[in-house]
């Protein structure tokens, strides 16, 4: 909103032309969903509470979780409401790339509440049936896949994606491929982050790391003479997506100054489809859908020891009569609890892993 208000009154004083500026409008917008969420965290517990929208806790797990039951629960609307606001006064919003990841937030957001809602409001322990929940997913992903090969809004040809490592190479996909190919990021990144959101504080900052180097990733990618040198796809308005990614990153980080152990609010499906899908999407529209599993490697190896242990438990059922586990329990934070640690280090040790694959993901940039 900004940005098409001030910039014309440049003429009365130039600090109006600061909001031309990619890098100014996304430190405002850190910023402001920053302190969005500080600000409505309070707000948005207290009508949690008063909904008694408590967080439902598996038996099975980790002694140390019964005491969370109860705790408010779908506070990921406090992240969504923190990152739509914040984007929608910083950033282009005639740009094509802001309202792709705008819709894909609200939509996940939306799939996630209903799942959330099915959960606490109506006991149903299971929520909304996995193959509904994936449905919708797919239906995003395919509506965005369909969208962007009839109406591209790159210079580059719609199906092709960038190599990490590689500057002279990139893949090109079979147009039908690449229809596929868009909704297995998208579910899968959405999938990932909600699997991964089991520990106080976890997804949050996880998310966070990643939607700041995404937001680094837009910037270079939105610039000719940036993209040119570090052998780049140049792809024009997408630097408006590192508007998007910092207002994210400030509504996680907002958050989490209420998820911290001991959490006071969960962000729930609400909160995590909606992460993981932003960032998918983010991935798509950047053409670095490989990059993600660089950058969102924690994410990856979560999404992995569940898949790990229910492949492997079925198959031992079906050999040896009884099922086996790989893990002492999926996904692969719960193992660690399992092994003793405590939750607070295994969030903090997974945030550490967290950062290493951004960095790993940032020299991507220098090693082409």
């Amino acid at each position: 909103m900004l940005y098409h208000l001030l910039p014309q009154f440049s003429d009365v004083h130039i600090l109006f032309n600061l909001f031309r500026y990619i890098t100014f409008r996304a430190a405002g917008a850190v910023v402001t969903s920053l302190i969005l969420a500080f600000a409505l965290g309070p707000v948005v517990i207290r009508w949690l509470a008063r909904l008694r929208v408590g967080q439902v806790v598996r038996p099975e797990g980790p002694a140390t979780h019964l005491g969370k039951a109860g705790i408010p629960t779908m506070g990921g609307t406090l992240m969504i409401l923190a990152a739509v606001l914040s984007t929608l006064l910083w950033a282009e919003l005639t740009n094509p790339f802001t309202l792709a990841v705008l819709a894909a937030l609200v939509w996940m957001g939306l799939l996630g509440f209903v799942d959330d809602y099915l959960k606490v409001v109506r006991r149903k322990p299971k929520g909304l049936v996995a193959r509904y929940k994936m449905a919708g997913q797919v239906v995003f992903g395919l509506a965005l896949a369909f969208f962007l090969l009839r109406h591209p809004i790159w210079p580059v040809e719609p199906t092709w994606t960038m190599v990490p490592f590689f500057a002279e190479w990139a893949l090109v996909f079979w147009a039908p491929a690449y229809v596929a190919f868009v909704p297995l990021v998208v579910a899968g990144s959405s999938n990932a982050v909600n699997l991964t959101d089991g520990l106080d504080g976890l997804a949050a900052g996880l998310a966070a790391i990643a939607a700041v180097v995404f937001g680094v990733f837009a910037y270079f990618i939105g610039r000719v003479d940036a993209s040119a040198y570090l052998g780049l796809f140049y792809l024009p308005g997408a630097g408006e997506l590192a508007v998007f990614a910092m207002a994210l990153a400030g509504a996680a980080a907002g958050f989490l100054w209420y998820n911290a152990h001991p959490a006071e609010v969960f962000m729930g499906d609400t909160g995590s489809l909606a992460l993981g899908g932003a960032i998918g999407v983010m991935a798509v529209l950047l053409k670095t859908e490989f990059l993600l599993v660089i950058v969102g490697g924690v994410f990856v190896l979560e999404a992995l020891s569940v898949m790990i242990q229910v492949g492997w438990f079925k198959y031992t059922a079906r050999r040896y009569g009884e099922g086996r586990r790989v893990f002492l329990m999926a996904p692969l934070h719960h193992h660690f609890e399992k092994l003793g640690w405590a939750e607070s280090k295994v969030v903090v040790r997974f945030w550490i892993m967290g950062i290493l694959f951004a960095m790993v993901g940032f020299s991507t940039l220098k090693i082409r």
